[in-house]
């Protein structure tokens, strides 16, 4: 692996892991505190992964594009933006870091480090929800990274704002966010036998965004800048 590679890596692992912290963390906090009352438990989760997911975009995007998502991931890949060699890379990563990230938020909470979830989440309605949160985030992504990149954080985080109270799901868009996520018992876990469903929509909803957005913005460049500058310097050491 090379050392750019292992940078990038780490930055999407421990930025997985960040945003799991906030999501399982938050959620704890949010329950414990509203008195019973689901909906300020929500609004709590929400504010802090929104305000989370833009802190740690501007983080980590200058070292690894900050996915820690693997439907970004294969999306960026599909489109030249990130090489398929590095695929599996990221995906271990964030799986891993997620799951560090929640086993972080339950010892912070004096929560047992894993714990299957029994918050069920299932059926044609949250299925649909998925393909739809999933197919905003993309959809917001592949519309303000290219063109306007400085503000693609805030972008994202008003996105998954918005999106956990449109969604009946609450906008998990994330196979490695649902994964980590039945691994806890709180406000924000999701059954494990509910996880197959959820990734398959969060595929499909990424996949349809990234087609239609490929049509709707014809401007956009096949090959990211990375590509590019690998290509060149490649070039020039040959």
């Amino acid at each position: 692996m090379s050392i750019d590679l292992a940078r990038r890596a780490v930055a999407e692992a421990i930025g997985s892991a960040f945003l799991l912290a906030t999501v399982i963390g938050s959620g704890i906090m949010g329950e414990r505190l509203a008195g019973g009352n689901v909906a300020i438990a929500l609004l709590a989760n929400t504010i802090a992964t929104g305000a989370g997911l833009v802190a740690l975009i501007m983080a980590f995007g200058p070292v690894s594009g900050a996915h820690f998502n693997p439907a970004v991931t294969i999306a960026d890949a599909s489109q030249g933006g990130l090489a398929w060699r590095d695929v599996p890379v990221y995906i271990v990563m964030q799986v891993s870091g997620a799951f560090v990230g929640v086993a972080i938020a339950h010892l912070m909470f004096g929560e047992p480090l894993f714990f299957a979830s029994q918050h069920v989440r299932s059926g044609p309605a949250q299925w649909l929800s998925e393909f739809v949160a999933t197919f905003g985030l993309l959809a917001t992504i592949w519309g303000v990274v290219r063109k306007r990149a400085n503000d693609a954080p805030f972008a994202v985080g008003a996105y998954i704002t918005a999106a956990y109270w449109f969604t009946s799901s609450t906008s998990f868009a994330n196979p490695a966010v649902t994964l980590a996520r039945a691994a806890s018992n709180t406000f924000a876990g999701i059954r494990p036998s509910d996880v197959p469903g959820f990734a398959a929509a969060q595929l499909a909803g990424a996949l349809a965004a990234t087609l239609l957005l490929r049509w709707l913005v014809p401007a956009l460049p096949t090959v990211s800048e990375r590509v590019v500058l690998e290509r060149v310097q490649n070039e020039g050491t040959s």
